[in-house]
């Protein structure tokens, strides 16, 4: 029988007239992973600081078992400002004693990229103080990891880690002991990790067996039980549902309840986006150019980041952009936006960009725009517009989106400067939309919002007619709202991924076990007797290799919700199966022909 290590009893906390908590009652045993959802500011972050009696309860108890190895990640570190990364992380041990130590590798590796802090100017002898928040969260994060507990307790520990880093976060705990209690909002990251749930809403706590996905099949069971209003059975978490069942089978654990009561009620939910629909509503709106880059350049300061870049943005292209920190991807964005703004007149260092006459670019950057601290949330967007065309005939008020991105109607009259960070986050993204713009650049548009904004959003861009390219740690919001993955991994090119987000991956981990620095990697030349008209030749069979690539992916998928949509019948499923293998075969000889082209150009 396992131990119980934490428990939480009628535990209730207030702040002025709002109730965060009211009598909850939980525990943690070992071998707990447990995963804390909810909106921002219902009181997730109180929670785990009162579990971990960082914070006192204003009713109730917490107890904890005799001698507790208790280990937690806040979202403000205590470093020593004068210490330097390895007297924080490493202590007082030995170069020869941590250096054997295969957990210590494996963090500081995982977290930093190498033994020797590559980020860092003078590696583990770096001092602390000048550091980035988000250096300093991996320093704290990896002082925790270094360590032995029973429990850990993280608040957002992907935050400031990219892909790679997420991704080795998730297998790090997944090998650990120790129990866990984690509050993220990366979906993926919860899948991976957690086997229980805790949901935050309106001061009680609801419990759920299983990781994220099997979380929303209970909660919307939950809700139909419960006999809901219509409109609450109709919200956008059924056709998150949907998704989540017409996604890669490793993606949820098995379900612990009736999933015939979760398949009635995505019965009638609307069938995933038409891409062929928006790409025709797109080109009307864009016209058949958008963003082309020839020969480009692009740097920052004395640094080349991209180079002899040759790609083009279509109208209706949704795309993931992902990569290595510093490879680039907020600086190609911005030098496509300045080519923007500056009707082409401002260039990269090196190439020319030709922008679309028709094009409407809307860029969200990581920098929060600041506003008025007087001015209401309603008047900030309607000082945008006071009604969006959202595309195929729909249309929303200020006061509707406003809804549906989680201000209430007497949220709408809170000043600006009363805002939470996530919450200006989310007014910012919405000024933006209300622009009504056809091209759409998100640089890491999930930071400080939780699941059910980002759900919601999600939902938004699903019908969103236009142009968009997305940077994100969240691989979860790339996979659902992109539907073309490139990547940028330090080697100064930008490379088209087919399989995605677990291709570069692989890559990457190619990479690092072949001892080959990414950043400092020089641009593969071109083979041997390849002409400049050959290299020009293979860039125009490149982009159409890699549209056929694309039809393939949606042949792909309409096959995959023909074998969801009738998997009793075994005869059909067996059919649709062999003609999914011949699409297989057919992928990889044109992912071939791309390597080989994508040499030669």
């Amino acid at each position: 029988m396992a131990v119980n290590l934490v428990n939480v009893e009628a535990v209730s906390k207030v702040y002025g007239t709002r109730a965060l908590l009211d009598g909850v009652s939980l525990g943690v045993s070992e071998g707990d992973r447990i995963g804390v959802v909810g909106r921002n500011g219902d009181g997730k972050t109180t929670l785990i600081r009162m579990l971990a009696k960082l914070e006192e309860a204003d009713t109730g108890r917490v107890t904890h078992s005799g001698g507790l190895r208790l280990g937690v990640l806040t979202q403000h570190d205590s470093l020593d400002p004068k210490a330097t990364v390895r007297h924080e992380v490493i202590g007082v041990m030995a170069d020869h004693e941590w250096a054997g130590s295969a957990k210590i590798r494996d963090v500081l590796t995982g977290l930093f990229g190498g033994l020797d802090l590559p980020g860092f100017e003078n590696g583990l002898d770096t001092v602390i103080g000048p550091l980035s928040g988000g250096e300093r969260r991996r320093i704290a994060l990896a002082k925790l990891l270094i360590e032995d507990q029973d429990l850990i307790v993280l608040d957002e520990p992907t935050n400031h880690l990219d892909v790679e880093g997420i991704s080795w976060l998730a297998q790090h705990l997944q090998a650990r002991r120790s129990a866990l209690v984690c509050v993220t909002h990366d979906r993926w990251f919860l899948d991976q990790v957690c086997t229980r749930m805790w949901d935050v809403q309106r001061g009680d706590v609801h419990e759920y067996e299983g990781g994220y996905s099997d979380y929303v099949f209970a909660r919307a069971e939950r809700e139909r039980i419960a006999a809901t209003e219509e409109t609450k059975r109709q919200n956008l978490m059924r056709k998150e549902l949907a998704w989540l069942r017409r996604g890669a089978p490793a993606r949820t654990s098995k379900p612990r309840y009736r999933i015939e009561a979760a398949n009635e009620l995505i019965a009638d939910v609307p069938p995933p986006r038409d891409t062929s629909e928006l790409m025709k509503f797109a080109n009307a709106r864009l016209g058949k150019t958008v963003f082309d880059l020839e020969d480009v350049t692009v740097t920052a300061g004395p640094k080349t980041l991209l180079e002899h870049l040759t790609w083009q943005l279509g109208p209706g292209d949704r795309i993931g952009l992902v990569g290595v920190n510093g490879a680039g991807k907020t600086s190609l964005l911005r030098a496509l936006a300045d080519a923007a703004v500056s009707q082409g007149e401002i260039q990269p260092a090196a190439g020319s960009v030709t922008v679309g006459k028709t094009v409407r670019l809307a860029y969200l950057s990581q920098d929060v725009t600041e506003l008025p601290g007087t001015l209401r949330v309603l008047e900030a967007v309607q000082q945008i517009r006071d009604r969006v065309d959202l595309g195929k005939g729909r249309e929303m008020t200020a006061g509707q989106l406003c809804e549906q991105f989680g201000f209430s109607k007497e949220k709408q009259w809170t000043p600006v400067g009363d805002l939470s960070g996530g919450e200006r986050r989310r007014l910012q993204l919405l000024r933006l939309l209300m622009d009504e713009p056809n091209v759409l650049f998100l640089d890491e548009p999930t930071n400080d919002l939780d699941i059910e904004t980002l759900t919601q959003l999600e939902d938004l861009l699903d019908g969103w007619p236009g142009s968009m390219v997305v940077i994100s740690h969240d691989r979860f919001f790339i996979e659902r709202t992109t539907d073309r993955t490139l990547a940028l991994l330090g080697d100064r090119t930008l490379r088209m991924l087919p399989r995605g987000i677990d291709e570069y991956l692989e890559r990457r981990r190619k990479m690092i076990e072949s001892a080959a620095p990414a950043p400092a990697a020089a641009p593969a030349p071109s083979r041997p007797g390849v002409s400049a008209a050959d290299a020009r030749a293979a860039k125009k069979e490149l982009q159409k290799v890699e549209r056929q690539l694309d039809k393939l992916s949606d042949k792909e998928g309409k096959l995959h919700g023909r074998i969801a949509d009738n998997a009793t019948d075994f005869e059909l499923v067996a059919k649709l199966d062999a003609e999914l293998r011949e699409l297989a075969g057919e992928r990889d000889e044109l992912e071939m022909r791309w390597l080989e082209l994508a040499e030669d150009a």
